[in-house]
This record gives structure tokens, sequence and C-alpha cells, in this order.
């Protein structure tokens, strides 16, 4: 029993730093951030003045057409990292030797660039390349990236999905290279073509995979924030601004730290809404297959 005691005193007192730090890092600044939330902040000064700032969020149409943004950006985005990711992943485990590390090497490679350094080197190849590119040829889809809110919008999605897609495909070919290489040669033996072997044999075993690498990609694209600075920074007048730059712009440019505050509460609840209504549909999936 004495044994067992010292063991759990030792167990907290190893954990103790960790839990210490946590605490001061992510809880006690949430808890003072929902305060904020109740005043009209400036960074400076404050004072509290209740439901203020929730109320002003219906009315602001900035902030509703920065969630509509975020919304729709992640609906395409996640949709498309999952089907070429899932589509790289069975490219390259139908693939044998080192071609196959090679094209996992160079699928991935996107993931490991920074969002700032990603963001100017596709806002050159948008505008300097893609118009280099329309005036030889002539074709008119190379010429304007960027200045509208469709192909701003669609200029980031583009380069969120050329990022995240490799990360996701590693996801998913842990999954089917746990498929025995025993069961997909009886398959073949039997007949089965190559769409019969995907939906009946590969598609069962990553469904797991789906629920992991929709979490990833939604909680990614709901916060994207460094991204969508480097690229667009919210232009052109603010059509492609997504909820963390809004957010962002809102406290360190309008110096108004508890309206932005306010949205940020919205925004965690939203995300937080999401990933559970996410994981609960995925998980369902898991248990009927």
């Amino acid at each position: 029993m004495n044994h067992y005691k010292h063991m759990k005193k030792t167990y907290w007192l190893f954990l103790a730093p960790v839990l210490i730090t946590l605490f001061l890092v992510i809880v006690l600044p949430f808890i003072y951030g929902i305060y904020t939330s109740f005043t009209n902040s400036n960074g400076l000064t404050m004072s509290f003045i209740g439901l203020t700032n929730y109320k002003q969020l219906f009315s602001d149409q900035r902030f509703l057409e920065s969630m509509n943004i975020t919304f729709w950006f992640s609906i395409f985005s996640v949709i498309l990292v999952n089907i070429i990711g899932l589509g790289l992943g069975l490219l390259v485990t139908t693939i044998q030797g080192k071609f196959a590390t090679f094209l996992r090497t160079t699928f991935f490679v996107p993931n490991l660039i920074g969002g700032v350094i990603l963001g100017f080197i596709w806002q050159f190849i948008f505008i300097q390349a893609f118009s280099a590119i329309g005036s030889t040829t002539g074709i008119p889809f190379f010429d304007n990236w960027l200045a509208t809110s469709v192909s701003g919008f669609w200029a980031l999605v583009i380069v969120f999905v050329w990022q995240m897609s490799g990360y996701v495909m590693l996801i998913y070919i842990s999954f089917l290279t746990s498929i025995s290489q025993t069961v997909l040669d009886s398959a073949k033996m039997d007949g089965a073509n190559a769409w019969q072997m995907f939906w009946y044999i590969k598609f069962p075993t990553v469904v797991p995979a789906f629920t992991i690498s929709l979490f990833l990609t939604l909680t990614n694209a709901f916060r994207l924030y460094d991204l969508n600075l480097a690229l667009t920074n919210g232009g052109p007048f603010g059509s492609t601004e997504m909820l963390a730059i809004n957010i962002y712009n809102t406290a360190f440019q309008e110096y108004s730290q508890g309206y932005a505050q306010a949205k940020g509460v919205i925004f965690f609840i939203i995300v937080t809404i999401v990933t559970v209504i996410q994981l609960n549909l995925t998980r369902k999936r898991e248990m009927d297959v």
C-alpha cells in the first residue's frame, strides 16, 4: 500500500509541471478571453458591457460574410483534400520500389512548407506566372487571378488542397498497407476487378482513416490564417477574409479586443459543434462497416 501511495505521488509530481503549464498557457487565457468578450476592452482599458458584443455580431455583415466564406471554403477543401489524398494513397500503394518512395516524398513535401511562405510562392504563381501564360496563349482563364472574389476564393482552395493532400495521403497509406496481400490476391483470383477490390476490401479498411483525416482537414480549414494572410490578405475588398483573419483585424487593427474575443468565442463554439457532429457521423459509419 505504501509503495502504491509513493508511486501515485511520484506520478503526480512528474505530471504537475505539464498540468501547470497547460493551465497557465491554455486554460487561464481561455477563461480570461471569455470574460474579455463581455467588455469593451481596447487592449489598454476595459469595462463590463454584458452581451453587447454578442448582439453586435448578428448585425456585423463583414463578420457574417467571413463566416460564410470560411464555411464554404471548409466544405470544398475537406472534400477535395480527402478525395485527392485517398487517390494518392491508392496510387502509391499500387506501385512498388523506389519510385513509390519518391512519389510519397514528392506528394508530402508541400506540407512541410510554412503557410506564409507557401502563400507568397503561390501569389507569385497566380499573378506573375499565370499572367505570363495568359498573355502568351491568349487564354482568359489565366488572367486576373486574385483580382476577383471568385478567383481569390478558389486560389485559397487550390493552395490549401495542394498543401494538405500529401499529409492526408500518409494517413490513408497507413491503413491501406495494413491490408493483407493474400486477401488482395485471393480477390483477384476470384475475378474481382479494381473497383470491386476498392469498394469491398480497401474502402472498409480506410473508413477509420476518414475520422482522423476529416477531423484534421476540418480544423485546419476553419482556423486557416497564415495562408489567407499571405495569399490574398482578405482581398479584394475583404471578399476572401476568413474568420481567423477577421478576428485578428478586429483585435489588432481596429483595437476592439473585447469584440474580437466575442468573435473568437463564437468561432470556438462553431468549430466545436462541427467537429463533434463530424466525429459522431464518421464513427457511426465505422460501426456500420
